[in-house]
């Protein structure tokens, strides 16, 4: 009887995991995707917890600092210590940069770049290589972030996920929003931070459908790592009584300077990366020479190293003076920008933060000069980190949730917002990008943002030509041309020179509209001939086609396979490529809006 039993309950959990089943119920309903997103939530959370975990080890077992103390607040007093360490991990780092030399030779996909080109899909091979490579960045004491690994591991994981349940495009996009969510509401201990994070930088836009597992992941995640870590990143902004309107003056100055800053520090960041690319230096060695500049600035101030989460709250909690303020600000962006430009691996999230407050606090010496503010230093302070957070990384939702959930303070929140937009503003009129979308425009991509546009990539010349083109030899006569092809029998015709090479196109009726004046002018076929530099390549995309069309005032070009051969392969008219350009724009409005 017990048997029995237990092969029912056996049978019943099989059907329950099936995956067939799991894959049937996730793309039919809300509530399945939901699931979903509960399931990456946990991943999430126990992949941050992990990583987290192995950081703070690294730092004790290589800095020698107790379990209970930050990195970048702890006095070291080894200072051989500090100048080898980040030497130590950049050494490492290039052995491993070496060995992917070798055996991968694609660049690695981050989670924006995967949602916007490539429908969600990232290796997550290439994850956890990213995620090793921040470890050993952040482990041994470079001036980066974990929050890059903890996004890039979440999203491989939720995109591995995802596509073992087969899902469809955009919901593959929303299960790595959700991966990303998790990561973000884990390390900070804020659900609606992770959740309009992935909303504002992963997914590319807010939606009735992405809205629920995207939250469902963000407090999944957040409950797995207080069960498991149990830490509260929150700030104490103390007592100021209450917000007038006077404070929004100095807090809409503070993001506009912070604006300003920010650009800067992307600017510097790439001036170096562009400094080591011209060097004679070989990649694999870059990183520890970064690192002995790196250990070099610890010397001077432990508060350099790693993220600076300990730095923050000792910088917040202290009365620090104006020069201190300045020399830890400019150390802190030099050896961020060292770091990540000699090719450790991390990113600017929490950095921008650190060094946001530093600008914050000393913004508020400037407190005097408004004389109907009541703001204190720690206020300017959470303004500074926020609006320097959301110039470098971008998100003004994002970087105002986080201000709500570390200060638990509503008034606060609302100087911070139009602290953030005014900040958000002035980055997006005078530059345009964010530090991952500059890093992309750096590369050659033209990516403003997570929003899908591979679509538009994949809606290529070659998949809408056709490929039956009607074709005669340039040499011919109008005669000949005319007994090849009657009035009625094709609109156009490509002419191909004797190396097969493109030589324009020819419009049958044109030929036919006045037969006799031809003959009497003495004209030749080379008459006839249009467009001899307009054509199509196979890999342009509908949008660059519809651009060549309305610049050649054409209802039809020939394909040619490419510049240096130009040999014929097919045709595609005007009419045709706006066609189905519109169909997959309203099909992605159509997701979007959530009808299909």
């Amino acid at each position: 009887m017990l048997m029995k039993l237990d092969r029912r309950r056996f049978r019943a959990l099989r059907v329950f995991f099936d995956p067939g089943r799991l894959r049937a119920l996730t793309r039919r309903s809300e509530v399945g995707l939901s699931l979903a997103g509960a399931v990456v939530g946990i991943i999430s959370g126990l992949a941050v917890t992990g990583m987290s975990y192995v950081s703070n080890e690294l730092h004790q077992l290589v800095f020698g600092i107790a379990d209970s103390e930050r990195l970048s607040s702890s006095e070291i007093e080894n200072k051989m210590l500090l100048l080898t360490a980040p030497v130590i991990g950049g050494a490492l780092l290039g052995l491993l940069l070496l060995v992917l030399a070798k055996r991968r030779k694609k660049p690695m996909v981050d989670p924006i770049e995967a949602n916007a080109l490539h429908g969600g899909r990232l290796s997550l091979t290439d994850s956890i290589i990213v995620a090793v490579q921040n470890l050993i960045s952040n482990g041994f004491g470079a001036s980066v972030g974990l929050e890059a690994g903890y996004t890039q591991l979440a999203a491989g994981l939720a995109s591995k996920f995802g596509l073992k349940l087969q899902l469809r495009r955009s919901d593959l996009r929303t299960l790595v929003g959700c991966g990303a969510a998790g990561a973000i509401a884990a390390a900070f201990n804020a659900p609606l931070t992770g959740a309009f994070y992935a909303f504002e930088l992963i997914i590319g836009t807010y939606t009735i459908v992405s809205l629920t597992p995207v939250v469902v992941s963000a407090l999944v995640s957040t409950l797995v790592a207080r069960l498991l870590a149990g830490s509260d990143f929150t700030i104490d902004i103390g007592s100021f009584g209450s917000v007038v309107p006077a404070d929004y003056v100095p807090a809409l100055l503070l993001g506009a300077f912070c604006a300003g800053v920010g650009i800067l520090i992307m600017q510097g960041v790439a001036f170096v990366e562009e400094l080591a690319r011209k060097s004679s230096i070989a990649p694999p060695f870059r990183p520890a020479l970064g690192g002995i500049i790196v250990g070099l600035l610890a010397m001077i101030s432990p508060q350099v190293l790693s993220a600076g989460h300990g730095a923050l709250h000792l910088n917040l909690s202290h009365e620090v003076a104006i020069p201190t303020l300045i020399g830890l600000f400019l150390l802190k962006s030099f050896a961020s920008a060292i770091s990540i430009g000699s090719g450790f691996r991390g990113g600017l999230f929490f950095a921008s933060l650190f060094m946001g407050a530093l600008l914050g606090k000393l913004f508020a010496y400037c407190g005097p000069y408004f004389a109907d503010a009541t703001l204190t230093p720690v206020i300017y302070a959470v303004v500074g980190m926020s609006s320097l957070a959301v110039a470098v990384i971008g998100g003004p939702l994002t970087m105002t949730f986080l201000a709500l959930e570390m200060t638990g303070d509503f008034p606060i929140t609302a100087l911070v917002l139009a602290a953030v937009i005014t900040s958000s503003l002035v980055v997006r009129s005078t530059f345009g990008y964010s530090f991952a979308t500059w890093r992309f425009h750096l590369r050659g991509e033209s990516i403003r943002s997570a929003h899908d546009v591979g679509w538009i990539r994949n809606l290529t010349v070659d998949k809408l030509m056709r490929a039956d083109v009607k074709t005669a030899r340039a040499g011919i006569s109008l005669e000949e041309f005319k007994q090849a092809f009657p009035i009625g029998s094709t609109q156009r015709v490509v002419l191909v020179e004797e190396s097969d090479k493109y030589a324009g196109l020819v419009l049958v009726p044109e030929i036919y509209a006045n037969p006799t004046d031809a003959q009497d002018e003495g004209k030749t076929l080379a008459d006839f001939i249009h467009y001899r530099n307009d054509f199509l390549q196979p890999q342009m995309n509908a949008r660059q086609a519809a651009a060549i069309f309305d610049k050649s005032e054409s209802e039809a070009l020939a394909v040619v396979n490419n510049l240096i051969e130009r040999k014929v392969i097919g045709q595609l008219s005007e009419s045709y490529t706006l066609r189905r350009y519109s169909e997959e724009l309203d099909r992605r409005r159509r997701e979007v809006s959530g009808e299909i």
